[in-house]
């Protein structure tokens, strides 16, 4: 959290080095924060905890892509 690489990160940026020979797009993307910025959108709008429970994950996958796609067509 305090913006140095940990060991996940740098075992990440060499698997996307390793792609750069596909010339693929690519966006290495931060989503520690996602679930907790959906359960505080869920709870703002008065999900019930059961309903949170329910879709909790399937809500931090769309945050996650929605920012990715907002990032790359920037």
């Amino acid at each position: 959290m305090d913006g140095s690489d940990s060991p996940r990160t740098q075992s990440t940026r060499a698997f996307a080095r390793n792609l750069a020979p596909l010339d693929l797009p690519l966006l290495l993307w931060d989503e520690r924060w996602s679930t907790a910025a959906v359960e505080r959108a869920m709870i703002a709008a008065d999900v019930s905890r059961a309903k949170r429970a329910e879709r909790v994950d399937s809500a931090a996958a769309a945050f996650i892509l929605q920012g990715a796609i907002d990032a790359m067509t920037r």
